[in-house]
């Protein structure tokens, strides 16, 4: 085949020089970088022409289109998965290791001693069984066997290509580890819980407000939505919960694998010379990182040109290289399921089959609760339960940690979860009880429930099964129906609400998990939609499920979407993508009258001021004055910008925010002010965690800063249930994380640009689209 013989001729290029460097020669004529694309484009994936491999029944077809989007058909279930797991190696081998490695707790073993307490957290808060027919079933009637026949692809492609894995593998010397359906299920194992509300470590702060200021004025500022008279659980000494446990809880909390927070991987002989020890990788800003927001909705034929549903999805979370989604279109008997999904890949997890659509976004529901549990006196592995003590169950482990021996770990637990925090001197222990210790809680894989629905008669109880993350899933189905329901396996707390801590001694247990989670169903107004928000319909008379906050709502994304989708209006697929990229800021219109209206004798500070004052309150990438006020909101005293400020003490706040935000911008973007712009404040970095031989340039966005536009948007789809083929898509950078790849960060500029592509669907789109194809057969 021509492409075996283009990359056998590759390998001829680049190893002598690589060899040569690694004894010590000097290597002038090929540049670093070119060095590592080569040995990057002699490592990629065979996508054309015919494999054979074990493991498979029958023949198996897989047209990656030009997007980079693989159309995987199969002819039964097994081979269907099988091949979804050897494609996603494929693709994304490099990414599924760090992710299986983050997710059993053995970074340290390749990262070394600074990602020891990332470990320590993984292995506290793992998943631990039991692996039965409750855990598999959860997820599909054959859940054992899909996850079996996809971590079987993986590791399929893992032994076909010993002898030539991705480049990073070849760099470090690492091997990939072996995945198992075990693999597949692995947890979320943080505190600080992504997408619920009111978790672990929000009780602990809330506990340590009110005893610094009381119940009343703790919540004021908590400013519960839907609103609580916040009662402290009787038992509950707050005064003894202190900020060493804050600091405690952060230790190994959040991804580790955000460049920069751990060290620069060792390469091995004989590419030591070709990445610097010292390299600092470009990492996201700080409000990057905590725009994790998503949008979904869902409007009906009557908001509908073509008199059929949309149903429209864009998920935030942090922008990365390679991207945190992934499209795959899964067709066999049974099977037509086309979306994006997330590590560890296996299914869809956004996106439609031939008959329903659906997209979800975080909801933040309560899924976790603080026990503090009282020591016995005289013996401190013992916790009081009712009337009595029992015993903490204790598990030693080791963790491999890089250039040091083993460090042993002493886990405990008590009946309610892992002990995060021992305080002997106050005779307590705080465990966290969690859904994720409950069967059925992998993230996301409640989405084979909806792969093979039929209408939205039962996507209600479907969508009972999605049990992590806590989602606002909305929906809609061929047959011109739109729904919405929040879904997560939420504990059913009677008489109390999850909000502090609460006595681990028996008078706060869950009851079972609660049935009557809000939802909707054909609502008169023709949409469904939420952005994170408290989507506790009207009309629902339930105990509240999560607990927003009040401040800021009517700046929210949701007020924004409730302005542009409008009941007396008929919706096209393009406008649906105007509603995904506004950039236009509700917080931005509530401030720019603040700048009218006055002139300022500092020449400079009235040149800023004009620009605000004259700006249309879009936060697009070109502007000067969306630069200015962005930055203005972060240098203005919290005064200057509180609607309950009196004009006249407003103005001199307005100006002095103003002088320290052009000194800030002169240091930042320089004195010309011709190039201050907001893109350059908003820029998205795509930064490989190995070299920036692999990173990919950062671009400039609109957006972001609490607009429906999100600056962490990695995928947008609009799915139209009329036709299929004429749903549109984009994610970011690309489908393949595999450097020199034609499909590693192609999709870049057309996501940069706001652009969208085809989502093609139909056997005939799929052809028309069609980039690469590639034949598995079994042996």
């Amino acid at each position: 085949m021509t492409f075996t013989k283009s990359r056998q001729f590759i390998i001829g290029l680049v190893v002598t020089p690589l060899l040569a460097m690694g004894c010590g020669e000097e290597v002038d004529t090929v540049d670093t970088d070119e060095q590592l694309m080569s040995l990057a484009r002699a490592s990629i994936s065979q996508i054309e022409g015919e494999l054979t491999l074990d493991g498979l029944q029958e023949p198996v077809e897989v047209i990656r289109d030009r997007h980079g989007i693989p159309h995987i058909y199969a002819q039964n279930t097994d081979d269907l998965f099988f091949a979804q797991g050897y494609v996603m190696a494929q693709d994304r081998l490099w990414q599924m290791e760090l992710w299986r490695r983050w997710r059993e707790g053995r970074l340290a073993e390749i990262f070394g001693p600074e990602a020891f307490d990332y470990d320590a957290r993984t292995r506290l808060m793992m998943y631990r069984g039991p692996f039965d027919d409750r855990e598999w079933t959860s997820y599909h009637a054959e859940g054992e066997r899909i996850f079996t026949a996809y971590a079987n692809g993986v590791n399929a492609y893992v032994d076909t290509q010993a002898d030539n894995l991705p480049v990073e593998f070849k760099l470090t010397g690492i091997r990939p580890g072996r995945w198992t359906k075990e693999t597949v299920v692995r947890r979320w194992t943080g505190l600080f819980f992504p997408s619920a509300g009111n978790d672990a470590g929000d009780e602990i702060r809330l506990a340590r407000s009110v005893a610094e200021l009381g119940v009343e004025e703790a919540n004021r500022r908590a400013a519960p939505l839907p609103w609580d008279d916040l009662v402290v659980p009787e038992g509950l000494d707050v005064t003894i919960v202190h900020e060493d446990i804050v600091n405690a809880m952060r230790k190994g909390e959040g991804d580790p694998l955000v460049p920069g927070r751990l060290p620069q991987l060792e390469l091995v002989e004989p590419y030591t010379g070709l990445v610097p020890t010292d390299r600092q990788a470009e990492a996201p800003t700080e409000e990057q990182l905590l725009e994790i927001g998503s949008n979904n909705w869902a409007v009906s034929g009557a908001l509908s040109i073509t008199g059929q549903v949309m149903v429209v999805n864009d998920p935030h979370r942090r922008l990365e290289n390679p991207s945190l989604r992934y499209y795959s279109h899964l067709n066999a008997p049974g099977w037509n399921v086309i979306g994006a999904s997330e590590p560890p890949f296996v299914g869809v997890t956004a996106g439609h089959n031939d008959r329903v659509a659906w997209g979800y976004t975080f909801a933040g529901v309560d899924v976790n609760d603080v026990y503090v549990e009282e020591l016995h006196p005289d013996q401190p592995d013992m916790v009081r339960w009712r009337d009595g003590w029992e015993p903490l169950r204790v598990i030693t482990e080791e963790i491999p940690v890089r250039g040091e021996e083993p460090r042993e770990v002493v886990l405990k637990y008590s009946r309610h979860g892992p002990v995060f925090y021992e305080d002997p001197e106050n005779g307590v222990v705080y465990a966290v009880r969690s859904i994720t210790h409950e069967p059925g809680t992998a993230p996301y894989l409640g989405c084979f429930r909806m792969a093979q629905a039929e209408s939205a008669e039962d996507f209600f109880e479907r969508a009972m099964f999605w049990k992590v993350p806590t989602h606002n899933l909305v929906f809609g189905d061929v047959e011109g129906n739109i729904a919405f329901q929040v879904s997560a396996l939420t504990p059913d707390r009677e008489g109390w609400n999850g909000r502090l801590p609460v006595p681990g001694d028996g008078r706060y247990e869950w009851q079972g998990f609660r049935e009557d989670l809000p939802r909707e169903y054909n609502p008169q107004r023709g949409w469904v939609g939420t952005a994170n928000n408290d989507s506790h319909p009207p009309d629902y008379t339930g105990r509240p499920v999560m607990f927003h906050s009040s401040r800021g709502v009517e700046y929210s994304r949701i007020e924004r979407m409730k302005q542009l989708l409008q009941s007396n209006r008929k919706y096209t697929v393009d406008d649906h993508k105007r509603i995904q990229l506004d950039a236009y800021s509700l917080r931005a219109e509530a401030d720019i009258p603040s700048f009218q209206g006055w002139t300022s004798d500092d020449a400079e500070v009235d040149r800023a001021r004009a620009l605000v004052a004259g700006w249309n309150g879009v936060l697009n990438r070109d502007s000067a004055g969306a630069a200015i006020w962005y930055r203005w909101r972060g240098e203005a005293e919290a005064a200057a910008y509180d609607a309950e400020t009196p004009d006249d003490e407003r103005q001199p706040l307005v100006e002095a925010g103003l002088r320290k935000t052009v000194d800030r911008l002169k240091s930042e973007l320089g004195e010309d002010w011709g190039e201050w712009r907001y893109g350059r404040l908003q820029k998205s970095p795509f930064t490989h965690l190995l070299s920036d031989a692999f990173s990919l340039p950062a671009v400039e966005r609109s957006g972001g800063f609490g607009t429906i536009a999100a600056t962490s948007v990695s995928f947008r789809h609009i799915l139209d249930t009329e036709d299929w083929d004429r749903s549109v898509f984009i994610i970011t950078p690309g489908q393949s994380g595999q450097p020199g790849s034609p499909y590693y960060g192609s999709l870049l500029d057309t996501w940069g640009n706001d652009e969208y592509l085809q989502l093609a669907f139909s056997r005939e789109a799929v052809e028309a689209l069609a980039g690469h194809r590639l034949t598995l057969s079994p042996r």
